[in-house]
C-alpha cells in the first residue's frame, strides 16, 4: 500500500546552514516540512511537493557570500508555481536586497536572526492568503463559465446571451448578431453552428468588408470557367461550400446593394446561380450574420434592403461592450494572462498589481476584448517583473481623470447612473422594460434608482 499523505500544510524550508534546518524544521512542526540546502534540490521539491508557502535564505551555494544564487531561485520558483507564497529571509546588512526580492514577486521578507514565534507568523498569514487566493479563484472560474464554447463572462448581460444562443441554436432560423468590433461575434456565431443540427457540415466565414466589391459576387456565388478574364476553372463560392452546414456573414452592413438584391432571392429561393452561369443550383444552410453597423439607420438612408434585413433578423442579439461589464474584463484579463505567461513563454510577468486591475475594470476598451488581449499580450512581453503594472498595459495616458473624480470607483458609479438614467428616460419610467435592458433583476433597478436619487425618472 501506498504511504498515506499528510494532512498538514505543505512548508518548504531552503536553507543550507544544517544547524538553522534543524531548529526551522523543529520549530514549525505543526507543517509538513521539507528542507533543500540548494537552488536544484529546492525546485525539485517544489515540483514534487507543490508547497504553498516557501522560506528562502538568499545565501545559497555556491555564492553564500552573495544573494545571486538566492535572488535566481526566487525567479525560478515563482516561474514554475507564480502563486506561491516566498517569504526571503536576509541578514541585517541585506534591505537592498530585501527590497529586490518584493520586486520580483516574493510575498514578504524577514531579517535574521530568526524568531520562530515572529517569522511563524508571516508563514501563518503566508498560508490564509494563499488559501484565499485559491478559494476566489475557484469561484471565479465557476462564475466565468458559460455554455458557450470560448465566451468567458460572469455578467448578467453576456450570460444572458449564452443563454439565448443555447436556446436559439437547434432551431431552424437565422440570426444576426449586433456589435461592436471585437465583442465576440464569430465566437458567437461558431457556437450557433456547432449547437445546433447542422454542426457536422461546414461553417463557412466571409467578411464583406474584406472583400473588394468586384470580387465579392464570385468569392459568394462562385463562377463558371470563362465568365470573366482570369476565370481559367469552374468554381464553387462560399454559399455552396457551406451547403448542409452554416454560412456565417460578417459584417454584413458592408454588402453592396447589388449583391443584397441576389442575397436576398437566394434566401428566399434557396438557389443560386454562379456568375456567367444559368444553371440553378439548390443549397441548404443556415446563415447567421453580423455587423457592428446600425442596420435600421442605413435602410433609412437607403443603404440596406428593408426586405433583406426582415429575413436575416428572424434571431437578433445585442452583444454588449466590454466597458458595460467590468467584472468581465478583469475575467478575460486573467484568462489572457494565463494563455502567455509561464515558463515555456520565459516570462516573468505572473500577475497584475492591484492598480493594473483598477485600470482594466476603469478603461472603456474601446476595442473590446479583442483590444483587452493585445494588452495584456504586450504587457506580459514588456513587464519587467513578476507583477503587471497599469503602465506595461499602456493605459497610463489612456484613462480620463475629468470633472474632479480622481478615481476609477467614482467614475463607475457616474457612468453606472447616467446609463440607469438614460434607459428610464427611454423607457418612460418601465422599471420592468429597462430592468430587461439593463440585464438586472427588478429589485436590483429599483435599488439603484434609490441609491442614485433617479426616482423622479421612474
Amino acid at each position: 500500500m501506498g504511504q498515506k499523505k499528510s494532512d498538514k500544510q505543505t512548508l518548504l524550508i531552503i536553507e543550507d546552514d544544517t544547524g538553522l534546518q534543524k531548529q526551522l524544521k523543529w520549530s514549525f512542526d505543526t507543517y509538513d516540512v521539507f528542507v533543500a540546502g540548494e537552488r536544484e534540490e529546492a525546485v525539485a521539491l517544489l515540483r514534487e511537493e507543490q508547497p504553498p508557502v516557501v522560506t528562502l535564505d538568499l545565501g545559497l551555494p555556491p555564492d553564500t557570500a552573495n544573494a545571486s544564487e538566492g535572488l535566481a531561485a526566487l525567479e525560478q520558483i515563482l516561474a514554475t508555481e507564480p502563486d506561491t507564497k516566498v517569504i526571503v529571509v536576509t541578514g541585517n546588512d541585506e534591505h537592498e536586497n530585501a527590497l529586490k526580492s518584493i520586486n520580483l514577486g516574493a510575498y514578504d521578507f524577514y531579517q535574521k536572526p530568526i524568531e520562530p514565534e515572529i517569522l511563524g507568523l508571516i508563514i501563518e498569514r503566508a498560508f490564509k492568503l494563499y488559501a484565499l487566493e485559491q478559494e476566489n479563484k475557484k469561484l471565479l472560474d465557476k462564475q466565468s463559465k458559460t455554455p458557450v464554447q470560448g465566451i468567458i463572462a460572469s455578467s448578467p448581460q453576456m450570460l444572458n446571451v449564452c443563454e439565448t444562443i443555447t436556446n436559439i441554436a437547434p432551431a431552424d432560423v437565422s440570426v444576426l448578431l449586433l456589435g461592436e468590433s471585437g465583442t465576440g461575434k464569430e465566437l458567437l456565431a461558431r457556437a450557433v453552428h456547432y449547437m445546433g443540427t447542422r454542426n457536422e457540415g461546414a461553417f463557412i466565414t466571409i467578411n464583406c468588408a474584406a472583400i473588394p466589391e468586384n470580387l465579392l459576387e464570385s468569392e459568394l456565388f462562385g463562377y463558371e470557367k470563362g465568365a470573366f478574364t482570369g476565370a481559367a476553372k469552374q468554381t464553387r463560392g462560399k454559399i455552396e461550400y457551406a451547403d448542409g452546414g452554416t454560412l456565417f456573414l460578417d459584417e454584413i452592413g458592408d454588402l453592396p446593394l447589388a449583391l443584397q438584391a441576389k442575397l436576398l432571392r437566394f434566401l428566399q429561393e434557396r438557389v443560386i446561380e454562379r456568375v456567367g452561369g444559368r444553371k440553378e443550383i439548390p443549397v441548404d444552410l443556415r446563415i447567421v450574420c453580423a455587423t457592428h453597423e446600425d442596420l435600421v439607420g442605413k435602410i433609412k438612408s437607403g443603404e440596406f434592403r428593408e426586405d433583406l434585413y426582415y429575413r436575416i433578423s428572424e434571431i437578433t442579439i445585442n452583444i454588449p461592450p466590454l466597458r458595460d461589464r467590468a467584472d468581465d474584463a478583469v475575467l478575460l484579463a486573467n484568462h489572457f494572462l494565463n494563455l502567455y505567461r509561464g515558463p515555456s513563454q520565459g516570462r516573468k510577468a505572473q500577475r497584475f498589481s492591484k492598480t493594473a486591475l483598477s485600470a482594466i475594470q476603469g478603461y472603456s476598451w474601446p476595442g473590446n476584448a479583442r483590444e483587452l488581449e493585445n494588452a495584456i499580450k504586450r504587457a506580459v512581453v514588456l513587464a519587467e517583473s513578476v507583477q503587471i503594472e497599469i503602465n506595461d498595459l499602456g493605459l497610463t495616458d489612456s484613462i480620463a481623470i475629468d470633472d474632479g473624480y480622481l478615481d476609477l470607483k467614482s467614475a463607475r458609479k457616474r457612468a453606472e447612473k447616467e446609463a440607469i438614467e438614460k434607459v428610464l428616460i427611454s423607457c418612460n419610467g418601465k422599471i420592468m422594460q429597462a430592468a430587461k435592458i439593463l440585464g438586472v433583476t427588478r429589485p436590483t433597478l429599483y435599488s439603484l434608482v434609490e441609491r442614485y436619487g433617479l426616482k423622479n425618472k421612474a
